[in-house]
């Protein structure tokens, strides 16, 4: 059985991890780190303490209207996507926790393209 590292939960959410193949369960955001708990298998959990998280990195979409998924880069772990159906009401929670300089936003399609395209000029340039 898994043993919570939160005393007190301040937001528990349905959400969906993508470690691998997509898993759903629920997010609790607590007092001592982010949590997620696999409805099917409660063995298969992921819990990162607030001091080990370094970035959370989010995805936006139509100007920031919309924020489909986000990531928890840790500082030892590497890095894990989350996605949930009030994905504002999450990273306002985790914002309690985090500071604000260490929240960004991810790279969105045309400068994930831009960027492609001008490392191919500059390694033709040297």
């Amino acid at each position: 059985m898994a043993q919570s590292i939160n005393t007190k939960a301040d937001l528990v959410i349905d959400a969906t991890s993508f470690l691998g193949m997509g898993d759903y369960g629920k997010i609790m955001i607590g007092d001592h780190g982010f949590e997620f708990f696999d409805n099917r298998n409660v063995e298969n959990f992921i819990q990162i303490p607030w001091e080990e998280v370094d970035t959370v990195i989010a995805s936006l979409v139509f100007g920031g209207r919309w924020i489909p998924r986000f990531a928890i880069k840790t500082k030892r772990s590497g890095t894990y996507s989350f996605a949930s159906k009030k994905t504002h009401e999450v990273l306002r929670e985790i914002r309690k926790h985090v500071d604000a300089d260490r929240m960004v936003r991810s790279l969105g399609v045309w400068d994930v393209i831009k960027r492609g395209v001008m490392s191919i000029f500059k390694r033709k340039a040297k």
